[in-house]
């Protein structure tokens, strides 16, 4: 029995598990192993040669007992270290920059001994890497004509030996591995799309009938994993490394696939490795990360950066047809907020969702969970959105004002609830839109009318405590931080009040709304004559069109030919050349023009009106000066009485009782009736509303009698 190197000759060679473990997991196919035949190799060399394996080559934990000769003939690498293993030295260690592992030195060294090298996608990189790195002549080119023939034909070999070539960086990308790898997939993808079999079927893979299911819904990370699933082409390319993944993207651009397929691929990525909450709890409880919440915040930053340079520009965008749902940008818009992100890549993510803004739905807009220190209107979302917003208010080449002023005030009503908003923060977020963009108040209303529900409810519970004592009320401590609350958020004043409902302009309420607003208690006095007078124009102005129409049909029905009437023999016909509808004396003044007047006659209306009210306002509160100095001088002059011991007169006592009424009325504010009771309110409005009739009236009859003396004078000379 013979031993090399402490190897038995006539024993079976046993790996180590190590060994075995690397084997199994570094290629499948490889059967039996190539350490296992590398080993039988030495061991037959040494019986053929009689020398025994004089070097020994280390790399990294591991080390192969070798011959010097058939290594120094086929690897040019150690032929240049030949001279340092003539003079003793047998070790030789390979340096940390090889590329690929144990096994692909395997290979190479069984292919120096002259046996034939099994090549198979999962090693054919590490392969072809590891031999340009020794200088192994012939075996590269066996690996590259393995790599063309069988490699770059299939869809599955061409993604494994993608995936192989990570850790081989930059060698691959020299030897140009990568980029045979990505060219072959964006075809075969492509190959894919234009299948003429899935044409028939009306199957567009992963990108028609994907992105159509997530138009007009909120965004599911897991709704959206689910139809990524359904074509396997899109799994496999979202399961790749970013880079190679960007420049697939690229490819597949490059090569000409439509953007209405290429932008889902995107859109699969960045859910899966940005917006899923499992991909970020798996990378924050990983071994390696130090700080598992920063590591998984970095990656997914650097993931976040490279997708938005991946998004389609504004004009490829549209002409894409929709392939990427809105609710996507403003997912990654609310993502964004938690990472570091650069400022080039903040920027062009909020030209993407400006660029979006008018297509949005209100349940798109990010919001944030509720906060028991600040504010909703405080939050990071909130701001970010009020910034895009009011950058996009103030462009020149804006698209769709009107849309986004809507869907402003929409999102306005989704937090107006919020107790803990002030008023002065709620007329801030209102001001963001100018006035001139909203085509309808209604949801402006909605939110501002909301905001007073809620301190009304907050104003009644902080006063609840007069009933009972202070120190009962409250159980524990959380109750006692509410109460807090309930003080430092208490009801609006009425100029308050006043401030937030100017925004409102009543002329652009729908009927139902002014209706509303009108039977608001909790609106101020100015608002709600403001909207009966709106009401009354509504009201006058449906009133005309129903006479017109009444009157343009029977109108019609009187025109012969028109297949209502028809002259009786003895009657004689009405000309044509003249009918009623143009002869008739209240229409033949009426037209475009007569509609822009009485328009502009209902907007002076409404603004004489309003100054009306503002000055009627004034009036009020000089009648309320000049109660309270009375009050003031007949408390003292009966204080001044009732020391000298005399008994008062009837006025005097009269007086005297006079300031309680006047105490009571003293509560009525000048500039708000929410304090006021809803009969004074009614009451209130129905007078200004007469005054302004008879006014109306008044004006009307003035005018009819100029008419009538101006036609008088006329008809004189005439007569003369």
């Amino acid at each position: 029995m013979k031993l090399v190197m402490g190897v038995d000759l006539e024993t079976e060679v046993e790996l180590s598990p190590a060994a075995k473990s690397e084997v199994a997991v570094f290629s499948p196919y490889s059967s039996p192993s190539t350490a296992l035949l590398l080993q039988r190799r030495v061991v037959a060399w040494s019986k053929e040669t009689g020398s025994p394996a004089t070097v020994r080559v280390r790399l990294g934990d591991r080390s192969f007992d070798l011959h010097k000769d058939p290594l120094v003939s086929k690897c040019k690498y150690f032929s240049e270290a030949s001279a340092s293993l003539q003079s003793g030295d047998d070790d030789v260690e390979l340096p940390a920059s090889f590329p690929g592992v144990s096994e692909a030195f395997e290979a190479i060294a069984l292919f120096c001994y002259g046996d034939a090298v099994a090549l198979d996608p999962f090693n054919v990189a590490a392969v072809r890497c590891a031999a340009e790195f020794l200088g192994v002549a012939g075996l590269g080119a066996r690996c590259d004509l393995y790599i063309n023939q069988v490699v770059l034909q299939s869809w599955d070999d061409a993604l494994i030996v993608l995936q192989r070539c990570q850790p081989l960086l930059p060698v691959a990308e020299e030897l140009l591995i990568v980029s045979r790898c990505v060219e072959s997939l964006a075809f075969m993808a492509c190959m894919e799309i234009l299948d003429p079999e899935e044409q028939r079927r009306d199957l567009q893979p992963g990108a028609g009938a994907a992105t159509r299911a997530l138009v007009g819904r909120r965004w599911d990370a897991e709704l959206v994993k689910e139809l990524a699933a359904r074509d396997l082409w899109i799994k496999d390319l979202i399961a790749l490394p970013f880079d190679f993944f960007q420049r697939i993207v690229q490819a597949l651009r490059r090569q000409g696939m439509k953007e209405k397929y290429v932008s889902p691929v995107v859109l699969f990525y960045a859910n899966k490795w940005v917006l899923s909450k499992k991909t970020h709890k798996f990378w924050a409880s990983t071994d390696e990360a130090v700080d598992g919440e920063t590591d998984a915040n970095r990656r997914a930053a650097a993931i976040l950066e490279g997708v938005i340079g991946l998004l389609p520009a504004e004009s490829a965008a549209v002409a894409a047809g929709g392939a990427i749902p809105v609710a996507f940008y403003f997912a990654l818009l609310s993502r964004s907020l938690t990472l570091e992100l650069s400022d080039e890549s903040r920027t062009k993510l909020r030209e993407q969702v400006a660029s979006n803004l008018q297509f949005a739905r209100v349940d798109d807009l990010p919001l944030p969970e509720e906060e028991a220190d600040r504010s909703i209107a405080d939050s990071r979302e909130v701001r970010e959105m009020e910034s895009i917003v009011s950058n996009h208010a103030a462009s020149v080449q804006r698209k769709g004002a009107e849309a986004v002023s809507e869907l402003w005030d929409r999102y306005l009503v989704q937090f107006a609830g919020d107790p803990k908003l002030r008023p002065e923060r709620l007329a801030e977020l209102i001001g963001v839109i100018p006035a001139g963009d909203r085509k309808t108040h209604n949801h402006l209303y909605e939110a501002i009318n909301t905001y007073l529900v809620v301190r009304q409810v907050f104003n009644a519970r902080s006063i609840m405590p007069t009933t009972v004592t202070c120190l009962n009320f409250f159980a524990d401590k959380e109750e006692d931080a509410n109460f807090a609350m309930l003080q430092e958020h208490r009801g609006l004043s009425g100029e308050e009040k006043a401030t937030l409902c100017s925004h409102l302009d009543c002329r652009k309420l729908s009927h139902e709304a002014c209706i509303q607003a009108v039977q608001n208690e909790r609106m101020p006095l100015r608002l709600i004559v403001q909207a009966l007078f709106v009401q009354q124009l509504h009201t006058h102005r449906a009133f005309t069109e129903c006479s017109d129409s009444f009157r343009c049909m029977h109108s019609r029905e009187l025109v012969p030919g028109a297949g209502g009437y028809t002259p009786s023999p003895g009657c004689p016909a009405i000309p044509t050349s003249q009918p009623l509808s143009s002869s008739s004396p209240y229409d033949s003044h009426r037209g475009p023009r007569d509609a822009k007047l009485r328009a502009r006659d209902d907007a002076s209306d409404y603004e004489t009106a309003s100054f009306r009210i503002q000055a009627l306002e004034q009036e009020i509160i000089s009648l309320k000066q000049t109660l309270q100095r009375h009050n003031t001088l007949t408390g003292s002059a009966s204080a001044r009485r009732e020391r000298e011991g005399k008994e008062p007169s009837f006025r005097v006592a009269a007086d005297a009782g006079t300031p309680a009424i006047i105490k009571r009325r003293a509560t009525v504010s000048g500039s708000c009736i929410g304090s006021m009771r809803w009969g004074s309110q009614r009451r209130c409005a129905s007078r200004i509303l007469r005054v302004f009739a008879r006014i109306a009236v008044f004006g009307r009859g003035r005018s009819r009698g100029k008419q009538s003396k101006c036609s008088a004078a006329t008809e004189q000379p005439n007569c003369m």
